[in-house]
């Protein structure tokens, strides 16, 4: 069963599309509280790849992947299945990370919409392997939004 996040940006939805397929907008927004992302590819079409690092940067989220066995930089691999400016994205995130568990891949889809106020971002997400997962990747994502709101609104 899918999860719906949803959030108003206040931004056009040509900014808020600038800050979600460019290397300079993703690095600067994209990555959960305590981390940093740095990418290093993207080919932003249908097929296309995105290709980053999350490092843990804050002592609580470092302490977290210590704890759990985790590296403190991981690559991530995200593959586009829909590219539509500036109203659709969808993509499918390599879950490689998890402790004990074989990599798969997760669908989030991401639609933009222009609202009063700015842009209705609504995010549909595959839920992972178990609910304590799914749950960090929701929370990660609100985080993402919550970010980004913060990010446009500081412009």
């Amino acid at each position: 069963m899918t999860e719906t996040i949803e959030r108003t940006v206040p931004a056009s939805p040509s900014r808020v599309w600038e800050l979600w397929t460019t290397p300079e907008g993703i690095s600067r927004w994209w990555a959960p509280k305590g981390f940093r992302t740095d990418v290093s590819r993207l080919d932003l079409r249908a097929g296309g790849e995105l290709v980053y690092t999350m490092t843990a940067v804050a002592a609580e989220q470092v302490a977290f992947m210590e704890q759990n066995g985790m590296p403190l930089a991981t690559e991530s691999r995200k593959r586009f299945t829909e590219v539509t400016e500036p109203s659709r994205l969808g993509y499918r995130s390599v879950i490689d990370f998890v402790p004990d568990h074989e990599p798969y891949e997760q669908l989030t889809q991401v639609e933009l919409e222009a609202v009063e106020g700015g842009t209705r971002v609504q995010m549909v997400v595959e839920p992972l392997h178990d609910e304590v997962w799914t749950q960090r990747l929701l929370a990660g994502r609100a985080n993402e939004l919550d970010n980004l709101i913060v990010l446009v609104a500081s412009e």
